[in-house]
């Protein structure tokens, strides 16, 4: 089983052999990830055509990393299909952690702020909203202000799922993409001739 996260700043590739978590072997890179990912399999020694299964990140996260994984997930499929399944980074995150009390968090842009607790849902609130106590995947990505006694904690897989091979996070998927809370909008541009200002 091959799993591959771009949620953060760092590409992380893991090779599974029967499934076996512990036994895993994992490479990461700071490279782009159009580039990182590929390094990272080739560092492994991986076929791609050996893998029975494909598992990845949808986010939160870094959208342009996690959109370059689906794309490539949906060739490798395209080639040969096999299951794929996605999981949340928040979540793997609060279930290794244990703690109901915390809140994972990483930024949704716009002064608005992903959030996950054990037992919850994702959600989106603004940072005004933001309680207790909080802390924020290591080497994600942020463009507001990080509300004020925010924690930052290790975001390394070869850590985290070994604590976390028990728990029901992986969602089966057939079209894998970057998590949206909702389908972004467009506005229609209607062409218009510039024309000089009537006078007055």
């Amino acid at each position: 089983m091959l799993v591959i996260d771009a949620a953060a700043t760092r590409v992380q590739v893991g090779w599974l052999t029967h499934g076996e978590v512990g036994t895993a072997r994992w490479i990461t890179s700071d490279e782009d990830t159009g580039v990182g990912l590929f390094t990272s399999l080739s560092a492994l020694g991986v076929e791609i055509d050996a893998a029975n299964a494909l598992v990845f990140c949808d986010g939160p996260g870094s959208v342009l990393g996690i959109r370059t994984c689906a794309m490539a997930l949906r060739t490798w499929h395209v080639l040969k299909p096999r299951p794929m399944f996605s999981y949340c980074s928040l979540a793997v995150v609060a279930q290794a952690l244990g703690r109901p009390d915390v809140g994972v968090i990483a930024d949704a842009r716009r002064e608005l702020w992903h959030h996950f607790t054990l037992g919850g849902s994702l959600r989106r609130v603004p940072v005004g909203e933001l309680r207790g106590e909080l802390v924020m995947p290591e080497n994600f990505r942020h463009w507001s202000q990080p509300p004020p006694g925010l924690t930052s904690i290790p975001y390394s897989l070869a850590e985290l799922l070994p604590r976390v091979i028990d728990a029901d996070l992986c969602r089966p998927t057939d079209a894998p993409d970057a998590f949206l809370h909702e389908e972004p909008s467009y506005v229609t541009w209607t062409p218009t001739i510039h024309r000089a200002p009537s006078a007055p």
